[in-house]
């Protein structure tokens, strides 16, 4: 069965079904760059996705041939603010904008897969490089962008960047903001696989439903510890590996597995 949600906007879809929370960019006609009603929409959904618990794995992509082209740069040059805020104010308001939309997708609970149609570029790039895994299509491209407009980078792009293939990569990619197909971002690290146009839709969906049908609360633990390697030390991520797991196997799902195993079948994991 298929539910769908109200995100409030047509620019934003979202759908749950077979434990898959879908969440679509819905602007085409814009490659999804985000806006002043796309963007409140999609931190919501995240976070609400994330605390649903009918909901085992997020799967965020964007309508037509892109993923995100980041922020709507006409839009910018457009743009006539509602009401003056200083500068503090301004970054008082990003700073939590931020942790609102890729500080939570980085620490959402449940696994989360990003799957590119096409170009993600500036904080649509942030946006898919904060989820657990990517997807791309043979079409799609990456861009920081930020140089072309003159900016710094927002939405934990470099830390982000840094953490998945390294500073010296990293800073050429800032720098240079050029344009990387799938198949050098596949070499790169920056996303996990590529597949052809066509069938992006589906990969990416068996992806997502395979991990929704998982052992949600070790799978939770799971993210945990890995967001703890590229925080902690490593004494200190280890304390926290033995505090998750231990709990764990007192659990119904670690002891559904372990029947499984020995009965050659497929557990059917619960949550509990």
């Amino acid at each position: 069965m298929t539910t769908t949600i109200d995100t409030g906007t047509d620019q934003l879809l979202c759908e749950v079904r077979d434990g898959v929370a879908l969440i679509t960019l819905n602007r085409p006609d814009a490659r999804n760059a985000l806006s002043d009603t796309l963007t409140p929409a999609l931190r919501r959904m995240v976070k609400e996705r994330g605390e649903d618990p009918d909901v085992g794995a997020l799967l965020i992509t964007g309508a037509g041939t892109a993923f995100c082209a980041g922020g709507d740069v006409k839009g910018m040059a457009q743009a006539k603010p509602k009401v003056e805020m200083t500068v503090e104010e301004k970054i008082a308001q990003l700073k939590e904008r931020q942790r609102t939309l890729t500080g939570v997708l980085h620490h959402c609970p449940k696994p989360t897969i990003a799957a590119l149609p096409g170009p993600a570029a500036g904080a649509g790039l942030a946006i898919a490089l904060a989820c657990d895994i990517r997807i791309a299509s043979e079409s799609a491209f990456i861009s920081t962008g930020y140089a072309r407009v003159g900016l710094s980078g927002d939405y934990g792009i470099a830390w982000l960047l840094t953490n998945l293939v390294g500073t010296a990569k990293a800073r050429e990619l800032m720098y240079t903001a050029e344009r990387v197909d799938s198949a050098r971002c596949e070499q790169m690290g920056l996303v996990n696989r590529v597949v052809p146009d066509g069938d992006l839709r589906t990969e990416a969906w068996a992806l997502a439903a395979k991990l929704a049908k998982g052992p949600s609360m070790a799978l939770r633990e799971m993210k945990a510890n890995l967001n703890d390697a590229l925080e902690l030390d490593f004494l200190t991520a280890l304390d926290g590996e033995a505090e998750r797991l231990v709990p764990l196997g007192r659990t119904d799902d670690h002891k559904e597995a372990v029947a499984a195993f020995k009965e050659k079948r497929e557990p059917k994991f619960t949550g509990r």
